[in-house]
């Protein structure tokens, strides 16, 4: 990959050598630096990715707050339903007693006795007045009461929706960070792998290089035994002496060359 880039590259400023003339170098110098910006951000990634996880756990901070305050407000909503249903409870008592009274005070008897004790008609008349006032100002508390709830309820389901969608959000975030840090480890790899083909490239040329080294040197070591070899060595192989003084006869026995007459004075 990184020769074709290589090859690719050098043919794009031959062609633009020759489109542009001498003015593509500016083309060149502006490609280099949308390059150098797309080689930072690559390098940024990384720290980028640290950053991206650092704010995800600081999101821990706050959901673990409103998970807090949704424990309070769980609490102050259980303590206001009980205080709701002891108000009715004390309500429906009330109410009871004032029926009585109000029963009684129809007999149109002068006195009227309760525990033990005796009250005359003008006695019940004011207690019972009392107690309706009181009755009444327990009804307003009670619906008061009931809205505290009804507003406590809506506002602690938002907060749970709230924490809910955080929670959603974070894990979310988790898991494209993770994609993003899985992309980042594929890129790495694919980047190894064009480095190990540029290596075994390179390896290939130093293994063509010692072949040829050798074949050289093979030829060299042929060159050198045919100009060093000895002709009158003797034989290893027993060579027959028949022949050998065969030979030697003949060559002596040859006829020589007439000798040259000498003139005499």
């Amino acid at each position: 990959m990184i020769r074709r880039v290589i090859l690719y590259g050098g043919g794009t400023l031959l062609l633009l050598a020759l489109v542009f003339g001498t003015g593509a170098w500016s083309y060149v110098r502006t490609s280099a630096g949308y390059v150098a910006d797309a080689v930072h951000d690559v390098w940024s990634v990384d720290f980028q990715l640290r950053r991206a996880r650092d704010m995800i756990a600081a999101l821990d901070e706050p959901i673990r707050e409103n998970r807090t305050r949704i424990a309070w407000e769980e609490v102050k909503v259980k303590r206001l339903e009980k205080q709701i249903e002891e108000t009715k409870a004390r309500l429906e008592t009330d109410k009871s007693q004032m029926m009585r009274l109000k029963g009684d005070l129809a007999s149109a008897r002068e006195d009227y006795q309760y525990a033990g004790r005796t009250y005359t008609a003008d006695q019940v008349r004011t207690d019972l007045a009392n107690r309706f006032e009181r009755y009444k100002t327990g009804e307003e508390t009670l619906a008061t009461l009931e809205k505290i709830h009804h507003a406590r309820e809506r506002g602690l389901a938002a907060a749970v929706k709230k924490l809910e969608s955080m929670e959603a959000t974070k894990r979310q975030l988790e898991v494209e960070v993770e994609n993003l840090e899985a992309r980042v480890e594929m890129l790495a790899a694919v980047k190894a792998a064009d480095r190990d083909e540029f290596d075994d490239g390179q390896l290939g040329r130093v293994k063509e290089l010692v072949t040829d080294l050798e074949t050289r040197l093979d030829v060299a070591d042929q060159m050198l035994a045919a100009e060093t070899r000895v002709y009158d060595e003797i034989p290893l192989d027993e060579a027959d002496p028949a022949d050998i003084v065969d030979q030697v006869s003949q060559y002596f026995e040859q006829p020589g060359p007439e000798p040259h007459a000498v003139a005499m004075d």
